[in-house]
């Protein structure tokens, strides 16, 4: 498969959608428009990781990739973005992807105009309701996909398990806003197993998993190889969400598209903050406590509390379990039946998630 052909086709195919879309709307007025407007600026490039795990899971059984499954992978594509639209208000997120979040971007429009009322509730009803316009394209588009793919139960197949990643999701979100509000009833030796709950069912599940297993489902794909690529999925899902927890502690901006230090701001309770929890005195666990989640973090208290994540081991633990989430994919795909071509391409793409620039 050439993946970046294929990028190429669901980044038109996503734009296509939000066009029809806007020419939908417009009757409505200009300030509908804002949403489409907004979407086409938030979805404009990206990796692609769902898009492409998806038509890597079809091509485990099938090398030709029908017309079909562009819509399936540009629904996956709005997914994620809705996701993060939500995801940004739960944590006050200012920026995404280097461009103000969406509840920013609808407070600011809301200033712009002198409008009256409170900008920042506006802001946020506004994201809200953005987000729900991204699951609802995410869902026209993905059963489009499904109703115009050939085999009518290799389609049913892939729609129960895109309805159950949407569950999941959603029940990994609440999680994690779950550990940010109670950390002060959890025991320390109970952090790390709640840590990788959350980092399993926020984001590897629905990250690499179920695009994964859609697509293959969809190529009427063996229970055997449905089962060999869950077991290739999950730690590398894993992997990836422990990257992306590195990135947002000590990443650079120019790369992620977020200030330094953002999770540390935001109070996130990863598998990282739970490694260095276990390595602390009662006191500096108070310390850093007090701090996770403090929007008045400067430059210096988020570098002496990086310093304290490498100091512990914490970051160095981190990327060991990086590593060995990593092999146990690698192993999983190694020993089963999946074609060599896609064995191929599913690695090199297994590469590229986990090793990213910080």
């Amino acid at each position: 498969m050439d993946t970046a052909d294929w990028v190429n086709r669901v980044n038109a195919h996503i734009a296509t959608i939000l066009d029809n879309q806007r020419a939908t709307l417009s009757h409505l007025g200009p300030d509908v428009t804002a949403f489409t407007e907004f979407a086409a600026q938030m979805l404009r490039g990206g990796k692609r990781f769902r898009a492409q795990f998806c038509a890597l899971g079809y091509a485990t059984g099938s090398a030709d990739l029908p017309e079909s499954l562009w819509d399936v992978a540009a629904g996956l594509e709005l997914f994620h973005a809705a996701a993060l639209a939500h995801d940004d208000i739960m944590d006050k997120s200012d920026t995404r992807r280097g461009i103000p979040s969406a509840h920013r971007f609808f407070e600011s429009s809301h200033r712009d105009q002198s409008w009256h009322g409170d900008a920042e509730h506006f802001g946020i009803s506004s994201a809200l309701l953005f987000g729900d316009f991204l699951l609802a394209l995410s869902d026209l588009a993905v059963a489009r996909g499904f109703r115009d793919h050939a085999d009518r139960d290799a389609s049913f197949a892939a729609r129960l398990e895109f309805d159950q990643m949407r569950l999941d999701v959603t029940a990994g979100q609440y999680l994690d806003i779950v550990e940010e509000n109670a950390w002060p009833t959890v025991a320390v030796d109970e952090a790390l197993s709640r840590a990788q709950t959350v980092l399993t069912y926020k984001s590897a599940k629905y990250s690499i998993e179920a695009p994964l297993v859609i697509g293959a489902s969809l190529s009427g794909a063996s229970p055997a190889i449905i089962d060999s690529l869950r077991r290739f999925a999950v730690p590398l899902g894993n992997a990836f969400q422990l990257r992306d927890d590195i990135l947002g502690v000590f990443g650079d901006p120019e790369v992620t598209g977020k200030p330094v230090g953002d999770d540390l701001s935001e109070g996130k309770r990863t598998v990282l903050i739970a490694r260095a929890m276990e390595k602390l005195s009662e006191q500096q666990r108070t310390a850093l406590n007090t701090e996770l989640g403090s929007s008045a973090l400067s430059v210096e208290d988020i570098m002496r509390i990086q310093d304290l994540l490498e100091s512990t081991g914490a970051r160095s633990a981190v990327e060991q379990l990086i590593d060995s989430e990593f092999d146990k994919a690698m192993a999983a795909i190694t020993e089963s039946d999946i074609r060599p071509e896609a064995i191929t391409a599913l690695t090199a793409l297994a590469q590229r998630v986990v090793v990213r620039s910080a």
